[in-house]
């Protein structure tokens, strides 16, 4: 399969078709069987990675440098902007343009909607982006279908349900661009009426006729749904606290709840939680985002860097 990947940005989930996907996804499984069986390897010997993140992060950025790690590259860690020169007011294409100096390729978290395609007008070095605000989160949405496709050999007819916080979840938004290539398929977007998923993805889904529903609530649709997709609320994308303390458990998955979802069905969620799933459904063996969803990220980070680093 070529590689159209080489050299490339990955700045939004809307870039994709089918066969990159299948690209992709490909590289991943032979990732995930590399590290099983030999730990890793030295095709990005001599790579750089610069992880910059203006945003906390804790599986994103540890999953990216482990698998510069794994594949024998280096990395330049920026978690957090307090010990760097943007504390000085240094202007983002300054530090992108600094960084990719030093580096093959740089990964990008920033609060600003947009920013990573910014960061990516300022250096011809690839650019990924790990999450711009309230837009999109690519490479989360990648190993989120990884996942789904690892118990689902085919996406056509499914039915993913997605609760929570739709308005701000970028996980949510980039997920849904990756379904909405697999049509005919049905997605039910769970959520307070002012969390509700934005209207210009909601508009893109129907244009690709994908079967779109919007509910308030959860339990009802658990005996037809094939994948439980469940986000924590954002706290720090509100403004008004007291909202947040009255919508932050509007939905709790629990051992009673489980036990409505269908045997077959599978849980996921990206982490991290804030109380949305009890603990003691972990437990079920539904439950992947311990089990499969979190390792999982590793192994598409690895195939991405391999893809975009080597032809």
């Amino acid at each position: 399969m070529k590689n159209t990947l080489y050299g490339k940005d990955i700045l939004s989930a809307g870039q994709f078709d089918k066969k990159t996907l299948e690209l992709i996804l490909t590289t991943a499984q032979k990732m995930k069987q590399m590290v099983k069986t030999k730990g890793g390897s030295q095709i990005l010997r001599g790579k750089v990675m610069t992880a910059l993140f203006y945003e906390p992060s804790s599986r994103t950025f540890g999953s990216f440098v482990a698998s510069m790690q794994r594949l024998g590259g280096g990395f330049i860690p920026l978690q957090g902007v307090t010990y760097s020169s943007v504390s000085k007011g240094e202007s983002l294409p300054d530090t992108v343009r600094t960084f990719a100096s030093y580096s093959d390729v740089i990964v990008i978290r920033h609060p600003e909607v947009g920013s990573a395609r910014m960061a990516a007008d300022f250096t011809e070095k690839p650019v990924i982006n790990a999450g711009d605000g309230v837009g999109e989160h690519p490479t989360q949405a990648l190993l989120d279908l990884f996942t789904i496709t690892s118990h689902f050999k085919k996406l056509k007819n499914l039915t993913v349900t997605l609760a929570g916080d739709l308005l701000n979840g970028r996980t949510i938004h980039s997920l849904c661009k990756l379904l909405s290539l697999y049509a005919p398929i049905r997605l039910n977007f769970v959520s307070p009426d002012i969390l509700r998923l934005p209207n210009e993805l909601m508009n893109l889904l129907k244009e690709r006729k994908v079967e779109v529903h919007e509910y308030q609530k959860l339990v009802e649709l658990l005996p037809t749904t094939d994948v439980l997709y469940v986000t924590r609320v954002q706290k720090e994308r509100f403004t008004d606290l007291n909202i947040y303390e009255k919508l932050k458990h509007y939905y709790v998955i629990t051992p009673e709840v489980m036990k409505k979802l269908k045997k077959s069905a599978i849980l996921m969620h990206p982490f991290p939680r804030v109380g949305e799933i009890t603990i003691d459904v972990d437990l079920d063996p539904r439950a992947l985002y311990v089990r499969e969803q979190m390792a999982n990220g590793m192994y598409i980070r690895m195939a991405l860097l391999s893809l975009i680093l080597k032809k």
